[in-house]
């Protein structure tokens, strides 16, 4: 009988054992999929994050680059991935809103992705290349009507915000311009700042850096108002593009089906990180806005990409926007 009950509690301690580091999360490294080239915007902001993360998670977050495809290949990897918080998405306005409406995606934009935490934000910078002979924005169009189909516009992609402005920058100007594409923001400022393109949108976190070098020239930034870490730069509205408004935030996404602990866990370590007086200023120094704390929850970001393919989706189709 003793022998029995010592073998019966052994097997319970074992079992007991068993649950508890189960449940412990994380208990290995975590891996990031950053679905662009490095340099961007979301490449940015997943260091800074993944930084600030591993302290509160106590376990390394591992950045891996895909791109691709206007970062469908990387996103779709998470969205296949096991649900179970060791592969997550750093998505952004165009792997979880824009590519819904312009790819033939092999999985759900919301239907397969767990939201965690909004991170950033920021409008873009419509930019050019330093020997472009116009010094604002309506130089610009001035130029770019004097030379109908001369000049190129780099993009990130079908769909992509930078697709889209130049778009709507043509139905506004009646102007006409060569789109170039490219595999993430890092490369198309690499080729801008080498003269090898015209124009782009960049985001601050990429493009600010060369505006201050004096390697390429800064005409509008996408909103109602100025960048507070760039107050010479004019809004559209200034430089005489009113309207021309975009911002393009950055998040956090896990695979459907993970369990609520584990993107309670995540979304805690999101918002102390956001909430950490240093890494907040080294999103902010890149031109980034930090989401109010009310605005952190994954119940926000659902909410907020809903209202994004709301109001987005039905532009992007009436331009007949599609990736080749």
């Amino acid at each position: 009988m003793i022998r029995r009950f010592l073998v019966i509690l052994f097997a319970a301690s074992l079992q007991t054992i068993g649950v508890a580091a189960a449940e412990t999360y994380p208990s290995r490294p975590i891996t990031l999929i950053v679905p662009f080239a490095p340099g961007g915007l979301a490449d940015v902001t997943g260091r800074i994050v993944a930084e600030g993360m591993r302290a509160s998670l106590g376990q390394s977050i591992i950045i891996e680059n895909v791109g691709g495809a206007n970062g469908s290949i990387g996103t779709g990897r998470v969205a296949r991935a096991a649900p179970d918080g060791y592969t997550l998405a750093l998505g952004i306005w165009n792997t979880h809103v824009g590519n819904g409406a312009t790819y033939a995606l092999q999985y759900d934009v919301v239907k397969d992705f767990e939201p965690i935490a909004l991170l950033a934000d920021a409008p873009l910078l419509l930019v050019a290349k330093k020997a472009m002979p116009a010094n604002d924005l309506k130089e610009l169009i001035a130029w770019l009507k004097a030379n109908p189909d001369k000049a190129s516009m780099g993009t990130v992609g079908a769909g992509s915000p930078g697709h889209l402005l130049s778009l709507l920058l043509q139905q506004k100007t009646g102007t006409r311009f060569g789109l170039v594409a490219y595999r993430g923001a890092g490369p198309q400022t690499q080729d801008l700042v080498a003269g090898q393109i015209d124009m782009g949108f960049a985001n601050p976190a990429t493009g600010l850096p060369h505006v201050r070098a004096g390697t390429i020239k800064a005409f509008a930034v996408t909103a109602k108002n100025r960048l507070a870490v760039a107050p010479d730069i004019p809004s559209v509205d200034e430089a005489g593009l009113p309207g021309l408004y975009f911002s393009l935030w950055a998040a956090l996404f896990a695979p459907r089906g993970t369990p609520n602990d584990i993107v309670a866990a995540l979304n805690s370590a999101a918002v102390s990180t956001l909430g950490d007086p240093t890494l907040r200023q080294k999103l902010t120094g890149q031109g980034l806005e930090i989401p109010p704390r009310e605005q952190q929850t994954p119940e926000a970001l659902a909410a907020y990409q809903k209202a994004e393919i709301e109001k987005w989706w039905p532009i992007i189709k009436a331009a007949g926007i599609k990736a080749e």
